[in-house]
Order: structure tokens, then C-alpha cells, then sequence
């Protein structure tokens, strides 16, 4: 693969920032492991309500609030993970667990929006209960997101 783009990516400012700055690098890491910790710590603890953990919990008012927290922690994770991409754009494009990693997270994503778009899950909003299909999603994304962070641990033994 043709590097040139990627390297003049490690070019711009806030990728050199970052280099020249071990605190904002440092900063900026620990906000997306943050992101990370906010999206993965909402989405499993709604996938394990929809698989039928935490009954006693009502549904619609915790799908609400783990589903917005669950996106601004994807926001933040996904915001600061270019930026960090920048940094070392050229290795990253070619390291396979990066890659994955991408991959499972659009697969996630995909499987979220796609859920969401469905009346599946604004019966099961209605219903206080988990429908089949709505079980079957929240089982994918208990696979998914799971798989992604693993990926993404992997990117720096590779």
C-alpha cells in the first residue's frame, strides 16, 4: 500500500502535537481508554438486561440512559482514536489486529444502528421485555464489542 497518504497524516499538527507532547499524547490516551470504558461498560450492561439479567431493572428508562452513554463514549473513543491514528498513521494501516479491530467495531456499530432502526426494538421498548430478534442483536453486540477491544489490545503485539 501506498504510504505517501498516511505519512503525511503523522505530518499534521495535531499528530505532531501529540508527539512532541508525552503529556497531551498521555491525556489523550487515557481519554479513549475513558470513551472505551464508558461505551463498553453501557452496552454490556444493556445487552445483559436484554438477554434477561437485571429484570428488576425497568427497561425502557435504562435502555435510554446506557444507550446515550454508550454513544458518547463512542463518540469520545472514536474522536480521540484518529487522533491517535495520526500519530503513527503508516503502521497502523498495515498492522492486521488495527484492521480487525475496524472492522469489528463497524460491524457493532452496524448491528447497533441497525437494531435501533427496527420496530423490534421500540416493542421492546414498550414491552419492558426483550423480543427474540432483540435478544439475537444483543447477543452479537455481547460478542462484538468484546472482540474490538481485544483487537485493539492486540494492535501493539503485533
Amino acid at each position: 500500500m501506498d504510504d505517501s497518504l498516511w505519512t503525511a497524516l503523522t505530518a499534521l499538527p495535531p499528530a505532531v502535537w501529540l508527539r512532541d507532547y508525552f503529556l497531551a499524547y498521555l491525556l489523550v490516551n487515557a481519554a479513549h481508554i475513558a470513551g472505551l470504558g464508558m461505551l463498553l461498560g453501557s452496552i454490556i450492561t444493556l445487552d445483559l438486561r436484554l438477554l434477561g439479567l437485571f429484570r428488576q431493572a425497568p427497561l425502557q428508562p435504562l435502555a435510554h440512559v446506557l444507550s446515550r452513554t454508550a454513544a458518547s463514549g463512542l463518540a469520545l473513543a472514536i474522536f480521540t482514536g484518529i487522533w491517535l491514528f495520526l500519530v503513527n498513521a503508516p503502521e497502523y494501516v498495515n498492522n492486521s489486529a488495527f484492521l480487525s479491530k475496524l472492522l469489528l467495531v463497524s460491524l457493532a456499530i452496524a448491528n447497533a444502528t441497525f437494531l435501533h432502526s427496527r420496530r423490534h426494538w421500540r416493542l421492546a421498548l414498550q414491552e419492558g421485555r426483550a423480543n427474540l430478534p432483540v435478544r439475537i442483536h444483543a447477543l452479537i453486540s455481547l460478542l462484538l464489542w468484546p472482540a474490538a477491544l481485544v483487537a485493539g489490545r492486540w494492535i501493539g503485539f503485533l
